[in-house]
């Protein structure tokens, strides 16, 4: 018999931090300005980095020292409004970093060393531009002396993250740190998002030079559009107008906007269906009736058909990823586009847009929304009662579900629909990659922008527990789950010892099936059950490698263990209580559990599968 039980022998209670200032969802990422001027000071290079972070407004930074950053280190240590969370592994603080802009709306912030602390960000920074998210990278380096000389801990990171991030700069003098920090934070929170990494070398850290506030800018060339072109508003309102089933193809670009409630003004308007992408998760209400799903290879049947059988693709920050479009040549064949994106280079990449429309998405949607009310042709909205009848069909005929397992063992889909239930749409998620990341999208209720945070576009195994640090950092009021696979899991749980010491109580969900469960899926699937190095034999055996309840009582968490389901909602309940320290719950769940709906790579979305072998025909519906 398997109850809820805690690791080990109890130890003695963490005193909890002072409770912070709560954060709202909807904080306005915060922009360097000259919001007060500071009269030139002397200081070194290493102090100006300091100075110009606090002038910036960064309260909190996650970091590892060594030799090339530790004269940044010094002054640091007398900072009295940055807190520094220091990590075990310089790729937990990247990911840190990402979880506290996704939490919060501002940049975050992580620091390393030059060489392998630096290459040990490239993950982070690698992520964090697929996903789009502001994040400023600071790295030490050699003296600009020794650059090229293959010095110790020397490497060109420069020129590493150059094809991965937004932007990349080699700082080698201490009186241009102020304004390459502004400017990094300026390029990374504006336009579409994304990571900045600057260098510094060390000569520039200890040398001296007169700190002033606020900085001039100087990025020639860099104007992001924030407003759409009138013409292309009016042209996108009188194609909604004249199409019979359109829908809101909605991307991640919403979020990165903060335009959710903008977004629900335009669909209630016009009564459009609306999709949301794996990164869009939350910027519409899953419990709108105007939600049909999310799209995509893991995507609901109602969602994928919607696309699929649509005249109009209204795509609002969203790039036509491959993991949405499948076959992208047989992707919403009879479809019209308008594409609304504020990076230009997304527009008609994937898919020709008919309409393109650059612009900021907080400015376009409203000036969509104020288009179609004033309706200057008086051609009304379209009636979509036809194309609503398809849908909700589809909705009623293909919910999603799950078959329960043959092996006595935990759904692991259950598993993630308790924890929704029972933890709220207050909570924020934060998944790692692979079966649990998709059981996470699709049975976690999302009601809210910033509920959802998950590695989307690269897909980092690892990611969950840093980032759900980082979302706890930075929004601390909320409960914090971290959804995790026990490969995944692996990967980055040293940092239950960073939360542990910080005082940063996360609560993770390892969802263990003692296997690379996606990896496992495939081969299930299309390698004729030859299980090829997916067994990772963490639970199902006579020994547990590891025992993730004994890991977490050796970090100083709570560790608890769940084996069946009459135990399921009394172990979610325990660790909900638990406030002073992280909790691991070890849910050991079936191996042979797989992720329905699936589109398999390279096939036309036509060919979605609701289980093995068996694909619905939506595509007679009228």
């Amino acid at each position: 018999m398997s109850t809820p039980q805690r690791a080990g022998t109890a130890t003695a209670p963490l005193t909890p931090r002072p409770p912070r200032p709560h954060r709202s969802d909807n904080i306005e990422p915060r922009v360097p300005g000259p919001c007060r001027t500071v009269e030139p000071t002397r200081m070194t290079g290493s102090a100006g980095i300091v100075r110009s972070l606090e002038e910036i407004g960064v309260t909190d930074v996650f970091g590892l020292p060594g030799g090339a950053i530790l004269p940044t280190y010094d002054p640091l240590m007398d900072s009295s409004s940055i807190r520094h969370i220091l990590v075990r592994h310089e790729q937990g603080a990247g990911h840190a970093a990402q979880g506290y802009y996704l939490a919060t709306g501002r940049p975050g912030v992580a620091l390393a060393t030059s060489g392998p602390g630096a290459t040990n960000l490239v993950t982070a920074i690698a992520d964090a531009h697929m996903d789009s998210q502001a994040v400023v990278f600071i790295t030490g380096q050699v003296n600009s002396t020794a650059i090229g000389t293959d010095a110790f801990q020397e490497a060109d990171i420069v020129g590493v993250t150059m094809p991965i991030a937004k932007h990349s700069r080699l700082v080698t003098r201490a009186e241009d740190i102020p304004q390459a920090l502004a400017e990094a934070f300026h390029i990374a929170a504006t336009g579409r998002p994304g990571p900045v990494l600057v260098d510094i070398t060390k000569d520039a850290q200890v040398g001296e030079f007169e700190f002033s506030w606020p900085p001039k800018p100087e990025l020639p060339g860099y104007r992001p559009v924030r407003r759409g072109h009138p013409r292309q508003i009016r042209a996108a309102a009188r194609l909604i107008r004249q199409s019979a089933r359109p829908v809101l193809y909605v991307g991640g670009g919403i979020a990165r906007a903060d335009a959710s409630a903008e977004l629900r003004e335009l669909a209630e308007v016009t009564g459009i269906p609306v999709v949301t992408t794996l990164t869009a998760r939350g910027v519409f209400p899953d419990s709108h009736e105007l939600h049909v799903g999310m799209p995509g290879m893991h995507g609901s049947v109602s969602a994928v058909a919607a696309l699929q059988q649509s005249d109009l693709l209204i795509t609002l920050g969203a790039r036509f990823d491959d993991r949405v479009t499948g076959l992208l040549a047989s992707f919403a064949p009879g479809a019209k586009v308008i594409h609304a994106d504020v990076d230009p280079a997304e527009i008609s990449k994937n898919r020709q847009a008919d309409i393109p429309i650059v612009g900021d998405l907080k400015e376009i949607v409203p000036d969509l929304t104020e288009e179609l009310r004033r309706d200057p042709d008086g051609v009304g909205m379209p009636d979509l009662t036809g194309w609503w009848g398809v849908l909700n069909r589809l909705r009623e005929t293909y919910p999603l579900g799950w078959t329960e397992p043959e092996d006595g063992l935990l759904a692991p889909q259950k598993v993630i629909q308790r924890l929704s239930e029972l933890s709220g749409s207050e909570a924020t998620y934060v998944a790692g990659v692979g079966q649990h990341q998709m059981w996470a999208a699709q049975f976690v209720q999302y009601e809210r922008p910033r509920q959802w945070l998950n590695s989307a576009g690269l897909g980092t195994m690892g990611y969950a527990v840093p980032a759900a640090m980082g979302a706890k950092v930075g929004d601390p009021d909320r409960v914090v789950w971290a959804i995790d696979g026990d490969g995944c899991f692996q990967m980055t749980n040293q940092e239950l010892a960073t939360c542990v010491i910080n005082r940063i109580p996360i609560k993770v969900a390892v969802i263990n099936n003692s296997s690379l469960g996606m990896v496992r899926q495939w081969q299930t699937l299309f390698y004729d059950s030859r299980y090829s190095n997916t067994d990772l034999n963490t639970g199902h055996g006579t020994v547990r490698v590891p025992d993730f309840v004994k890991l977490a009582d050796a970090y100083g968490a709570v560790g608890l263990r769940c084996e069946r389901e009459e135990d399921l909602d009394e172990t979610i309940r325990k660790a909900l209580e638990v406030d002073d320290r992280p909790v691991v719950i070890d849910f050991v769940v079936s191996r042979d559990s797989m992720v329905w709906p699936m589109v398999p790579a390279g096939v036309s979305n036509d060919a979605i599968q609701v289980a093995r072998g068996m694909t619905p025909d939506f595509t007679q519906e009228d």
